[in-house]
């Protein structure tokens, strides 16, 4: 008879104590640790599954990939699904993971795969009103609604699937495993059990998997070292836009991005984001920017705004949608201590329009340039871009592959960049504008006036009056 004993395991890194503690040892997080129930089984006798070989006699034929006919999924996976891999859809619930997946599988079963869709959260009928919108009822997609992982594997002996879907990972649980539903050790256990299933049958196995409030996957952190691919699905809800990238692909790179647009008939691929991005700038706005980004190595323009206003409180407020808060101090900061801008006393609003997440250094002069503008009610020209991180001395520093950048912004329409002064040079069809400090980017910009150099402390900073853009 099996025995069993109580250990606890931590929920991040799966580290196993035989009490509760607080802090985790190995990877520092509180209060991370749940009581798991295991079985103790008698040892079981080594078989070996396969002999060694010579590196040169392996061959990787049967690893290649079979796109799925959607252009921005085809695109992060390196054209497609790669036979017997398995991969994990993470992402916050309602943005559009079930919906992916089930377009996925209905594409796969009219190029003549057998398709299985494991629904262990929602209902077979669910499901189905949501295939009749997607227009996802086609021949060769099976759909079954089940939890328990003996009976997907029982269905798969049935069906001979090609790929099969299971949503969730979190919801599947094996009766034969003491833990509750959703446990660490269930998470761990069925994850295994599919990965292993998926080599032996040849069976590309995709697993929608849950988030946690910081957005990083919930369940242990083995969860994601199992699996071959692990795509992040990110997006705002009350925007359309969707973004998918793989944090983790073994058969390709993790530098990609696929752009969707959430419409009434499902996610469609986005062939020109920057286009969309752009299609309500309004011209001729103070506060108002175009800043040219790569995300992996797709460059994407994206419409930054900014909005300084005279604060009614003790501490002015710094908001930041979109943007790094910290990269956003920084910036304010160095515009007060090497420019002295008047923020002391004003609410700083900043915005990457259409739910995108800037996290490169290279909008710093744009965010910058959006600021002043904003204060001095001074629109920038509507056909410049601004590309450039900005040092703490004020200095403006290069950006990685500014040539792509520009090049995107070229073919969008606009005419002027300003750039750091030691960038390469300029693509045809964009005159450079180049600034060794941010100081000159904004005068050369008309933003501040010509004769700005380095002021004395204006009349405001001793306490006489309020800091103004007259003050500047």
């Amino acid at each position: 008879m099996a025995k069993t004993k109580t250990i606890f395991l931590c929920t991040e890194c799966a580290h196993q104590a035989h009490k509760w503690i607080g802090q985790c040892p190995d990877c520092g997080e509180w209060n991370t640790h749940v009581e798991e129930v295991v079985e103790r089984i008698a040892p079981i006798p080594v078989a070996l599954t396969e002999q060694p070989r010579l590196i040169a006699d392996v061959t990787a034929d049967n690893w290649a990939a079979t796109p799925t006919n959607i252009s921005e999924l085809d695109r992060v996976l390196g054209g497609g699904f790669v036979t017997g891999s398995v991969a994990l859809f993470g992402g916050e619930p309602g943005i559009g993971k079930s919906t992916l997946l089930l377009q996925a599988m209905a594409s796969l079963a009219r190029a003549g795969h057998r398709c299985l869709y494991v629904s262990a959260e929602e209902s077979s009928e669910q499901v189905r009103i949501r295939a009749d919108r997607l227009d996802a009822v086609v021949d060769g997609l099976w759909l079954v609604s089940e939890t328990s992982l003996g009976a997907v594997l029982a269905h798969c002996d049935q069906l001979k699937p090609d790929y099969v879907v299971v949503d969730s990972i979190q919801t599947i649980h094996d009766a034969e495993l003491k833990s509750a539903p959703g446990s660490v050790a269930q998470v761990r256990h069925c994850a295994h059990r599919l990965v292993t299933e998926a080599k032996r049958r040849a069976m590309t196995t995709m697993l929608v998997g849950h988030v946690t409030k910081e957005g990083g996957l919930a369940g242990p952190r083995a969860l994601e070292h199992v699996v071959d691919t692990v795509l992040a699905f990110e997006g705002d809800r009350h925007h359309a836009l969707r973004l998918l990238r793989a944090v983790k692909h073994r058969f390709g790179a993790t530098d990609e991005l696929g752009v969707f647009e959430m419409v009434s008939e499902g996610l469609k691929g986005v062939a020109d984001p920057s286009r969309l991005f752009l299609a309500d700038r309004a011209k001729g706005v103070a506060g108002s920017v175009v800043i040219p980004l790569l995300d992996g190595h797709r460059p994407l323009l994206i419409e930054a705004q900014a909005l300084v206003a005279d604060s009614a409180l003790g501490t002015p407020r710094r908001s930041a949608q979109g943007f790094d808060p910290g990269r956003l101090s920084l910036i304010i900061a160095v515009l007060e201590r090497r420019l002295q801008a008047p923020f002391a006393k004003q609410d700083v609003f900043a915005s990457a329009v259409g739910g995108v997440k800037v996290t490169e250094p290279a909008a710093d002069l744009g965010m910058a340039m959006a600021l002043v503008s904003s204060t001095m009610g001074r629109p920038l020209d509507p056909g410049l871009v601004a590309c450039g991180e900005i040092g703490l001395a004020g200095e403006l520093r290069q950006t990685s592959q500014i040539e792509r950048r520009l090049a995107e912004a070229a073919r969008v329409g606009f005419t002027t960049a300003v750039i750091p002064a030691g960038a390469p040079p300029t693509p045809n069809g964009i005159v450079g504008i180049r600034a060794e400090t941010l100081d000159e980017a904004l005068r050369l910009t008309n933003l501040i006036g010509p004769d700005h150099g380095q002021p004395t402390p204006p009349s405001w900073l001793s306490g006489s009056g309020s800091p103004s853009a007259s003050d500047w």
